[in-house]
């Protein structure tokens, strides 16, 4: 008579089958994780390239809040230095373009920095995870409620 359930040595072949295709998957998965490592280190030189900004908030002049909206490309220099070859700034339905920002920006080992615009705003400034992304918001005089982000374009 035969059976419809597998043999002991069938059940053994089988396991050891499956056991050797867990053992050598799990190298590989323990080799993902190792190299999966949150901890990073930042410096200027982390901010390398052409980053297009764009922001919205308020400005608060005399108790009123005024709709501000900026969409703005800066060019990190890697070494502290900043240029902004163009921008687009709108303060309560008012449009502005400028060109030729210079500025100066500064970021620690923690990843944590700011930005001063020379005669112009200042921001503190986050890096993110992946480095292509910034996030900042507009400190200084006034009463800014203002912030965005900045995402890399090109080295």
């Amino acid at each position: 008579m035969l059976s419809h359930y597998p043999t002991r040595a069938a059940l053994g072949t089988t396991a050891l089958v499956i056991f050797a295709a867990m053992m050598l998957t799990a190298p590989g998965s323990a080799q993902a994780k190792d190299n999966d490592n949150d901890t990073r280190e930042c410096s200027v030189a982390t901010l390398q390239g052409q980053y297009v900004f764009h922001a919205s908030g308020f400005n608060i002049l005399a108790g009123v809040a005024q709709p501000k909206a900026i969409v703005e490309l800066i060019h990190f220099n890697g070494d502290g230095s900043l240029y902004s070859p163009a921008a687009t700034v709108s303060i309560n339905g008012v449009v502005g373009r400028s060109s030729g920002s210079v500025g100066r920006y500064t970021v620690t080992s923690d990843c944590i920095g700011a930005v001063a615009f020379d005669h112009g705003p200042m921001f503190d400034l986050f890096v993110g995870f992946r480095q292509t992304e910034l996030y900042l918001i507009q400190t200084g005089p006034g009463s800014p409620v203002f912030g965005g982000t900045a995402e890399r374009l090109s080295r």
